[in-house]
């Protein structure tokens, strides 16, 4: 018998199998395709490999602004897909190692819970293979099962084609010349942002009058201008696709149609909900995911769910931290012990979006602090202020690096940035927020010098100018 079955080898699956083996417990893992889930196959990994081609290709034609001439700059679409298989296959071979260190047993099949645990009785997960199945028990299970990419009901989409999602366009053998995007999320703007930087037509119709809704208001439109070759049709409605033309509706009835060789269908993802016996176990399970409690509990006893599946953060990172505390507390029950302090909190899990210009993000943002009638103070400081920036970007380089403090308590409450090196610091936000940092102490961290990073230290010396003014 099994100490924990899990179900799907995604980040929140692969790294709570490391944690509970290194603990030593017996654990199974069940994943239907490929270690590393989404993120990893068709997700994260490949996409900002390939958006790394574009950067270096973008990088070497400006380069001689900088004293370094690159005569004759040219890519190759399928050395870069080469190297993306490459990098994702060598990842996915790391993931594969770390189960066989800490003695966790895979099996490359679907799995399906055909029984809850109960009292001594214990789960039953059945394994369903093309040679038959199998049933395997264990006294608790952790659902990692994932998700699957968002497809609304358009006109014209189905079976089409020209139609991919996101999956699809990471495989291209052809590099489409023009690219028609339906949704502004992070996917949408990742995607635009990587075929535009090597010459392809792009244009994104998104149905919110910004993209990246969840992004500061003062920072979205930065982001999009420094887009400058992808055209932006916001505020529009997707009506219908025909053939390989998208037709939508702006403001005041406007029709507008879009040509492309390849559209994209961007429209985010959704739970998995289907296929791994959720239903039948009794699971509390809504369109939205898998209920579940801060310790990632289900509704039914002795069964957890961590990642996307619970549908609370679609990102990997949320679902590492999930499969962390869902696994301190399946300990914690294997081995009789009062639960521990390892709970979920939400209010510090940092987002960010890859492109040639970055951003990223961190607590509320100052509309969010608005809705909510929250007194705050803020300060919004130019990247080019910075040294660093300066030093390693062209002059007509945009960014912006954000703080947002509570007016009464000086607690940061968010930060927010817009360009170069955006994802690779905003985890000191989140930081600062997850430990209740107010702007004094932070006042007194020392930042290394120069980086871009010193912004956020500079932008809470701002904010007490303005509250002096």
């Amino acid at each position: 018998m099994f100490d924990t079955i899990i179900i799907g080898g995604g980040p929140a699956g692969y790294l709570a199998a490391e944690r509970l083996g290194h603990n030593g417990k017996k654990v199974l893992l069940i994943e239907e395709t490929q270690m590393g889930g989404t993120c990893l196959n068709c997700g994260c990994i490949p996409t900002k490999t390939l958006l790394n081609s574009a950067k270096q290709y973008v990088h070497a034609k400006e380069a001689e602004k900088f004293g370094v001439k690159a005569a004759g700059v040219s890519f190759d679409w399928a050395v870069m897909q080469g190297w993306k298989t490459e990098v994702v296959a060598k990842l996915r071979s790391g993931v594969e190692g770390q189960m066989k260190r800490f003695g966790v047993e895979v099996i490359k099949t679907r799995g399906e819970i055909v029984g809850a645990p109960s009292g001594e009785t214990p789960a039953r997960v059945r394994s369903i293979a093309h040679n038959g199945s199998a049933e395997h028990e264990g006294k608790t299970i952790l659902v990692c099962a994932g998700s699957v990419p968002s497809l609304p009901p358009i006109t014209g989409a189905k079976d089409n084609p020209f139609v991919m999602d996101s999956t699809g366009l990471l495989a291209v053998e052809k590099m489409p010349k023009r690219l028609a995007v339906i949704g502004g999320g992070v996917i949408g703007v990742e995607f635009a942002g990587l075929f535009s930087s090597l010459g392809a037509e792009v244009a994104v119709i998104e149905m919110m009058d910004e993209i990246i809704p969840f992004m500061d208001r003062e920072h979205a439109p930065v982001l999009r201008r420094a887009m400058k070759d992808v055209k932006f049709h916001l505020g529009c409605k997707v009506e219908k696709i025909e053939g390989a033309a998208v037709h939508f509706t702006a403001g005041e009835g406007k029709a507008g149609v879009v040509e492309a060789d390849v559209i994209l269908m961007a429209a985010g993802r959704r739970p998995l909900l289907d296929g791994w016996g959720g239903q039948a176990a009794g699971l509390d399970i809504s369109s939205k995911g898998v209920a579940v409690d801060d310790r990632m509990r289900t509704n039914v006893p002795g069964i957890w769910a961590a990642g996307d599946i619970t549908g609370k953060s679609l990102l990997a990172h949320s679902a590492y931290r999930m499969a962390e505390v869902a696994a301190a507390d399946i300990l914690s029950v294997l081995d009789g012990a009062a639960p521990g302090r390892d709970r979920m909190r939400y209010n510090a899990v940092p987002w960010a979006v890859y492109g040639i210009t970055e951003a990223a993000g961190v607590g509320i943002t100052e509309q969010e602090a608005g809705s909510k009638g929250l007194a705050i103070l803020k300060a919004n400081l130019p990247m080019k202020v910075s040294g660093r920036f300066a030093a390693e970007n062209s002059f007509s380089a945009v960014g912006a690096v954000k703080v947002i403090a509570d007016a009464n308590n000086r607690r940061i409450l968010g930060v927010h940035a817009v360009g170069a090196y955006a994802s690779e610091f905003i985890w000191g936000g989140a930081a600062l927020i997850e430990q209740e940092f107010r702007t004094d102490e932070v006042k007194q961290i020392i930042f290394p010098h120069p980086t871009v990073s010193e912004l956020i230290r500079e932008a809470v010396w701002e904010i007490k100018e303005i509250t002096n003014a």
